[in-house]
């Protein structure tokens, strides 16, 4: 170990607890989700007279976490490892912390059971129900609450009762380097930002789950005043209200005035109607977002259709198909799953014109009602662009109908 990461420290969350996670400040991409501000991997030390490890970290930095351990603890005391999730940037490191703490039990969903056997064979691991508990001593008590398929079958949250301090897992966290480990030391416009980019990439396909979790955690008398997530900082006092209320909010998916549309070119004719389409958006009093894919990442695409309205998509045709970035970006937003969407689809075509009915199907088949479509052969003449005018209004003005129901 390098003398910078012998200094590394384990940083208080509360009395008996300690962040011991990580900072990764080269990660860029995760999983084809743009991650510009890098991320954390947070694990968390709780220490009664039985020690607890809350998750662990990315394999490569193993040692990073056992030194900040190792800045409270001897590692050697540790005796209960949980496994909140099984994703490897949380169990990459489990099976060689094992293998240097000897704990007496590691605990995980009996999906995460499974899931943990698969990927590192014969770890010896222990389930555990939703509703159960292990006391720690020194009055601190673990329970474990199942939420699957949030955003695993495998993932659960524990709650430490005494402290009203919730390790949510993956929940209501974000892909941030964070420079201060809590959310009120951050600028607010990051964490809304950060926090709804997370949701929309990871967490949107499941959101029926999320209001389902958020309201059964009164069940299992869940009422934190901290929320320690696996990635980004961790949310106390004023900002616990305000991260669940933006839970709640992204996961009903109300409609908003808001039109995204999505495009690439191939000569220019394509983009020239996007514009119109914008502008019979905008005319209609609604809002156009415009993101040309040459330049638009799908990540921060998937962040804008959080919170919209409607999904407009323009392709030229390619070799009897749709341009491959728009391919690409249809491929990652059906997996995300949008509610409440309308949808137009538009391009330009040489000789053949596919591109624009494929994408129409496409929209179709993630349950988006297509209102409007739109070919135009070759350069836009002045008509063409009339009837991409045309198009954006008859879009806002379905939009403006789901805001009135």
């Amino acid at each position: 170990m390098g003398a910078e990461e012998k200094a590394l420290r384990a940083i208080p969350v509360t009395d008996k607890v300690w962040w011991v996670g990580v900072v990764d400040r080269e990660l860029d991409d995760f999983h084809g989700y743009l991650t510009p501000r890098g991320s954390t991997y947070n694990a968390y030390l709780v220490v009664g007279d039985t020690v607890a490890l809350i998750d662990t970290v990315k394999k490569p930095f193993f040692g990073q976490m056992m030194d900040r351990i190792a800045s409270v603890i001897d590692p050697k005391r540790i005796d209960l490892i949980v496994s909140n999730h099984s994703e490897m940037d949380h169990t990459g490191a489990l099976p060689e912390t094992i293998a240097a703490v000897e704990p007496k039990r590691v605990v995980a969903s009996q999906m995460g059971a499974r899931a943990i056997a698969a990927h590192f064979g014969g770890l010896q691991i222990e389930v555990v129900k939703s509703g159960e508990a292990i006391r720690l001593g020194e009055g601190l008590t673990l329970r474990f609450v199942e939420t699957r398929l949030l955003h695993w079958p495998d993932s659960m949250v524990t709650y430490l009762p005494e402290k009203k301090l919730l390790f949510s897992q993956d929940i209501m966290g974000m892909h941030v380097a964070v420079q201060k480990l809590f959310a009120d030391e951050n600028p607010e416009d990051v964490l809304v930002h950060e926090a709804a980019k997370y949701y929309a990439n990871i967490i949107m396909p499941y959101s029926d789950l999320v209001l389902r979790a958020l309201d059964s955690f009164s069940n299992f008398g869940i009422e934190p005043e901290i929320i320690a997530p696996d990635h980004g900082p961790i949310w106390r006092g004023d900002d616990v209200s305000k991260i669940i209320a933006w839970y709640r909010k992204w996961a009903e998916q109300a409609p908003t005035d808001k039109v995204v549309i999505a495009y690439d070119t191939m000569w220019g004719s394509t983009a020239k109607l996007a514009q119109a389409v914008a502008e019979g958006v905008r005319d209609a009093e609604c809002t156009p977002v415009v993101h040309p894919l040459s330049n638009a990442h799908r990540s921060d695409i998937a962040t804008e259709l959080l919170e919209s309205g409607a999904f407009v998509v323009g392709s030229p045709t390619i070799n009897n198909n749709m341009f491959p970035t728009v391919a690409d970006l249809l491929t990652y937003i059906k997996g995300l799953k949008p509610k409440n969407l309308v949808g137009a689809t538009f391009g330009s075509f040489g000789w053949s014109g596919e591109s624009v009915k494929q994408v129409a199907e496409a929209l179709t088949a993630m349950k988006i009602e297509v209102v409007d479509t739109l070919r135009v052969q070759y350069v836009p003449e002045e008509k063409d662009l009339r009837a991409a005018y045309e198009l954006g209004q008859k879009v806002a003005h379905a939009v403006k109908i789901r805001l009135s129901e």
